[in-house]
C-alpha cells in the first residue's frame, strides 16, 4: 500500500490517519471512544448505522442489582453513562432497600430514544472524535520477525482504510448475527439493523478464536391495547437519587412515569409447553449458549416446572411512544404462539404486538485470550469490550468499554494500564472473571460475585475510584478535590462522634425512651449509641447540640461506617490477605513445563490463561490450591 500524508486520497484508499479506531457504537463503544478522545487521542468510532449509537435494543433501563454499582463506578472513573441516564430517565428507584447497604442498587427507567439522542449529542460534540457509518471488515496488522502482530489500521466495507495505532472491538451482538422468531430466521443485528458479516473470518486469520453466544428480548406492545387496571402499579422513589456524582440532586426531581407488574399463569405455561417443538431453542436450531441468569420464558417454564407463575414487568419505552416492554417474557417462539401466550397474562388479554420477541445469535471471543487490560493477547494494541468479550448487559459493556479505552490510551502514551483489583471495584471483579474464568454462557454481574461487597458499595464508588479517574486524566482537579473534601468531612465526623460522650442524665434518658432504647448506666459516645438498632444519626441530633450541618452524602457514609464498622474492619483484613497473592507476580517468560508436580489440567489452563499473579492463577477453573502451592515453591526456588 502506497503511503501518502494527505487524507481523503481515494487512489490509495487511505481515508484518514488516527490514533484509535473503535469498532462499534453501543454502550461499550461509546465509553471507549469518549475515553480515548478525552485523553487527547484522535479517535474514529465506526457503526453499522448512526441510528444505533447507544441503542437500547433490549430492556429500557440502566442499573439494577449490581449493575447500578457498575454505573456508579464508571461515573467515578470519568465515564458518561451515569450522566446520560440522569438526563433521560423517566422513573428511578433504589432496589433492595430492605437489605443492607452492600446490595442497595439504583435502577432507572430510560426514555430509550432520548437516551440514544443525548449520548449521540455528547459524542458528536466531543473534541478529537469522529463518527463514521461503515462496517469494519478487517483489522490490518504489521507482523514482526518474531511473529508478533500489532494493529496498524482497519478497512471498512467500501475498501477505505483508516490507519491507526490501536483498535477497540465493541461489536456487541452484531458480529455474524442472526435473529430467530420460531421458524423465521433473519440475518440481521438487533432491531433489524444490519449485521457485521466480514470481521469474524478476518479475526480468525489473526489467530483470534471465537465462539457463539445468544441472547433474547421480549415483545413490545401497543400500550393502548393493555389494561393496566389488572396490574400492580410500581412507582418511583422520592426523592430521586442521581447516578452521577456530578449531578445536582435538586436538578432531577421531577414527575415520574409508572411501571406495572403482572404474572403468567398455568394457561400461559400450557401454551408454551405445547409448542416447545416450534421453539428454535428446543428444536436445536439455535447454536449459541444463552444467559443462565436472564432466561427466556420457555426456559423458565421448563426449568422451573413447579412454579405456578412468573413475574412480568410492563415498562414504558419512553414518553413519546406507545410501546411498552414486557420484561420477564423474552422468547423465540413463533409469532402466533407469542400472541396466544401473551394474551393469557392479566392485562394483556387484548394486546397488540408492535415488535415480536426474538432470540439473537452472534460471535464473541473465546475465553483465555484477554489480558487484564482488555488487550487481546496475540495481537498487540487490539483491545476489546462488551458482549464481544462474552458478557451481557448495557452496564457490563459500558464498564469494559471505559477500561478498554483508557488502556488503549495508556498503551499509546507509554503508561501502565489501569487494572482494578477485585478488592476495590465491581469493575475489577467483572474483568477478572472474564479474564480468568471459562464462562460457558454470557456473563452477568451479580453482587454475589464480589467477595468484598460490603466495601464495594454503590454509595462510596467515588471515594474508592475517583483517584484513578483523576490519575489517567478523565476527572478534573476540581472534581477530585471535591471528593477529597468529602472524604475529609466523613473522617472528621466519624472521629467527632467517637469522642463525643453523653451521660445517663434525665434528658438523655427521656430522649432514648422515645425509641424504647435502654437508659445509660455509664457515659457512651454518640457513635456507640448509633450502633443500637433502634437509634440512628438523625434521631440522636437532639442530644448532640454541636453537630455540624453536613451534606446528605457525607451523613450517609458516616452512618454506614459507624454501624458496620466491625464488618468493614473484618473485610479490610481479608483484603490484606488477598493482596498478598495479588502482588505476587508471575514472570511473563515462565515455562510451566518446568514446574514439576503440576497436574496436567493445571498446566494446560495456566498456559492458556497466562495469569499475571498468584492471585489470578488461583481463580482459574481447574487450578487447585495444591497446584498453587507447587507454583509458589517453584517461584521461590527461582527467587521470585
Amino acid at each position: 500500500m502506497e503511503m501518502n500524508s494527505t487524507t481523503n486520497v481515494v487512489y490509495n484508499k487511505i481515508e484518514d490517519t488516527v490514533d484509535v479506531c473503535v469498532i462499534g457504537a453501543g454502550h461499550a463503544g461509546c465509553e471507549a471512544a469518549l475515553a480515548c478522545a478525552r485523553l487527547g487521542l484522535k479517535t474514529v468510532m465506526f457503526t453499522v448505522s448512526v441510528e444505533s449509537i447507544a441503542l437500547m435494543p433490549c430492556n429500557p433501563n440502566i442499573g439494577g442489582t449490581s449493575k447500578g454499582h457498575l454505573v456508579r463506578e464508571l461515573d467515578a472513573l470519568g465515564g458518561e453513562m451515569g450522566k446520560n441516564i440522569d438526563k433521560t430517565f423517566i422513573q428511578s428507584k433504589m432496589l433492595n432497600v430492605s437489605k443492607g447497604p452492600a446490595v442497595h442498587s439504583l435502577r432507572a427507567q430510560a426514555d430509550k430514544s432520548a437516551y440514544t439522542l443525548s449520548m449521540r449529542r455528547v459524542l458528536e460534540n466531543q473534541e478529537n472524535l469522529i463518527i463514521k457509518q461503515g462496517e469494519v471488515c478487517r483489522i490490518i496488522t504489521k507482523e514482526y520477525e518474531d511473529g508478533k502482530q500489532t494493529v496498524c489500521g482497519v478497512e471498512i466495507g467500501t475498501g477505505m482504510i483508516y490507519e491507526c495505532k490501536a483498535a477497540v472491538i465493541c461489536s456487541g451482538t452484531y458480529l455474524n448475527a442472526r435473529c430467530l422468531c420460531g421458524e423465521t430466521i433473519t440475518y440481521t443485528g438487533p432491531n433489524g439493523l444490519m449485521a457485521a458479516t466480514h470481521l469474524t473470518a478476518e479475526l480468525q486469520k489473526l489467530g483470534v478464536s471465537l465462539r457463539r453466544f445468544k441472547t433474547g428480548t421480549p415483545a413490545r406492545m401497543d400500550k393502548r391495547s393493555v389494561d393496566f387496571s389488572k396490574m400492580e402499579e410500581q412507582f418511583g422513589d422520592t426523592p430521586i437519587i442521581p447516578f452521577s456524582f456530578s449531578t445536582d440532586p435538586e436538578s432531577i426531581q421531577k414527575e415520574q412515569v409508572s411501571c406495572y407488574l403482572t404474572y403468567t399463569n398455568e394457561k400461559t405455561h400450557e401454551i408454551i409447553r405445547n409448542n416447545l417443538d416450534r421453539s428454535p431453542i428446543y428444536a436445536g436450531i439455535i447454536e449459541g449458549t444463552g444467559p443462565r441468569y436472564c432466561p427466556s420464558i420457555e426456559d423458565k417454564v421448563v426449568k422451573f416446572a413447579d412454579k405456578e407463575r412468573h413475574q412480568v414487568f410492563v415498562e414504558p419505552e419512553g414518553l413519546y411512544t406507545n410501546e411498552v416492554y414486557i420484561g420477564g417474557m423474552s422468547s423465540s417462539l413463533p409469532e402466533d404462539v407469542q400472541l396466544a401466550m401473551y394474551r393469557t397474562v392479566p392485562g394483556l388479554e387484548n394486546c397488540r404486538i408492535v415488535r415480536n420477541a426474538y432470540a439473537i445469535e452472534y460471535d464473541c471471543l473465546s475465553p483465555g485470550q484477554l489480558k487484564p487490560s482488555l488487550e487481546i493477547k496475540n495481537v498487540e494494541n487490539l483491545f476489546s469490550a462488551g458482549q464481544f468479550n462474552g458478557s451481557s448487559g448495557y452496564e457490563e459493556a459500558a464498564a469494559q468499554g471505559l477500561i478498554a479505552g483508557i488502556n488503549a490510551a495508556q498503551k499509546l502514551k507509554g503508561k501502565a494500564p489501569l487494572i482494578l483489583k477485585r478488592s476495590e471495584s465491581y469493575i475489577g471483579v467483572l474483568i477478572d472473571d472474564l479474564v480468568t474464568k471459562d464462562n460457558r454462557e454470557p456473563y452477568r454481574m451479580m453482587t454475589s460475585r464480589a467477595e468484598y461487597r460490603l466495601l464495594l458499595r454503590q454509595d462510596n464508588a467515588d471515594l474508592r475510584l475517583r483517584k484513578y479517574g483523576y490519575e489517567v486524566g478523565l476527572i478534573s482537579e476540581e472534581e477530585y478535590e471535591k471528593t477529597l473534601v468529602k472524604a475529609g468531612m466523613i473522617e472528621e465526623e466519624v472521629a467527632r462522634l467517637k469522642t463525643t460522650f453523653v451521660g445517663g442524665n434525665k434528658f438523655v434518658t427521656e430522649v432514648l425512651s422515645r425509641r424504647n432504647s435502654a437508659p445509660l448506666k455509664t457515659a457512651l459516645s454518640i457513635a456507640d449509641l448509633m450502633c443500637r438498632q433502634e437509634l440512628d444519626y438523625e434521631f440522636l441530633k437532639e442530644i448532640d447540640p454541636n453537630r455540624p450541618d453536613l451534606p446528605a452524602d457525607v451523613v450517609e457514609q458516616v452512618c454506614i461506617n459507624i454501624k458496620y464498622e466491625g464488618y468493614i474492619e473484618r473485610q479490610l483484613q481479608q483484603v490484606k490477605a488477598f493482596h498478598k497473592n495479588e502482588n505476587h507476580m508471575i514472570p511473563d517468560d515462565i515455562d510451566y513445563d518446568d514446574v514439576l508436580s503440576l497436574r496436567l489440567e493445571a498446566r494446560q489452563k495456566l498456559k492458556q490463561f497466562k495469569p499475571i499473579s498468584i492471585g489470578q492463577a488461583s481463580r482459574i477453573s481447574g487450578v487447585t490450591p495444591a497446584d498453587i502451592s507447587v507454583l509458589l515453591v517453584y517461584l521461590s526456588s527461582k527467587g521470585k
